[in-house]
């Protein structure tokens, strides 16, 4: 699942073959910036905020999220792609100035947008604190957070608390910190929360494989995320499974050791 680590990692991946080379394709399948033609555009460069892609080409940005499926592919001219090409949402080819060229391949993406780049914080602003992000102020983030009244488990997914966080940090760190998810936000230790979260979160994004345990093989690498009945890795409580979300409409799954955490 795409969070915060899996959108940077992606930002560095096409970062380091699209900065400085000039656009020589430029395809957006989506009816609404179909036109949109930045052939002959230098690629300034291409950076993550939260779980956003802003690729920065001429003085445009290409806006783009991942969302739950959503994935970036770089590929040499003329390789074959790794997915289907209906999927294919966005397509940006270019030629490095050393002559490498390349084709990056956006499939499955939810959101693409295209707007000057000196209006991109009217896409981004609204974020709270990045982890991975050079500007990260624990602080504030932690501040954000004991505002909220909400259980910490939505509070925490809430993009404009900490950006970068999804459904299985939440359900991870508050399993490591010994919190029920439905505990008020605002009735936790917030500046605990974020520096747990923005410790795993950095760990994860210099590594191929998600792991919380420090586990990496399959089945071992979280907690509790997904493991709905099965024995608590630590007193051997079943982890329980639920629903939790701002309101009906955006319920997410949601697991805990009964006995772990209270």
């Amino acid at each position: 699942m795409p969070e915060g680590d899996t959108v940077h990692r992606t930002a560095r991946r096409l970062d380091a073959v699209l900065a400085g080379a000039t656009v020589t394709r430029f395809e957006l399948r989506v009816p609404q910036v179909a036109t949109v033609d930045l052939t002959g555009e230098v690629v300034r460069g291409v950076v993550a905020r939260g779980k956003h892609l802003l690729h920065r080409i001429g003085e445009v940005t290409l806006h783009s999220h991942l969302k739950m499926e959503g994935e970036w592919h770089v590929y040499r001219r003329g390789e074959r792609w790794r997915a289907p090409a209906f999927r294919a949402r966005a397509l940006v080819g270019a030629t490095a100035p050393e002559g490498a060229e390349w084709e990056t391949v956006g499939f499955d993406l939810a959101e693409i947008t295209v707007v000057p780049t000196r209006d991109e914080e009217k896409l981004v602003g609204y974020l709270g604190p990045d982890p991975l992000s050079d500007d990260w102020d624990p602080t504030e983030a932690a501040r954000r957070l004991a505002a909220d009244t909400r259980p910490v488990h939505v509070a925490l997914q809430d993009q404009r608390n900490v950006a970068g966080f999804g459904n299985e940090y939440a359900s991870e760190i508050l399993f490591v910190r010994g919190i029920l998810p439905t505990t008020p936000a605002s009735e936790t230790d917030t500046p605990a929360i974020v520096d747990l979260g923005a410790r795993m979160i950095r760990a994860n994004r210099d590594r191929s494989g998600r792991t919380f345990t420090g586990d990496a093989r399959p089945g071992r690498s979280t907690w509790v995320y997904r493991r709905e009945g099965r024995p608590c890795r630590r007193c051997s409580a079943l982890i329980r499974g639920g629903a939790l979300g701002a309101d009906p409409t955006r319920e997410r799954i949601v697991f805990w050791c009964p006995s772990c955490q209270q």
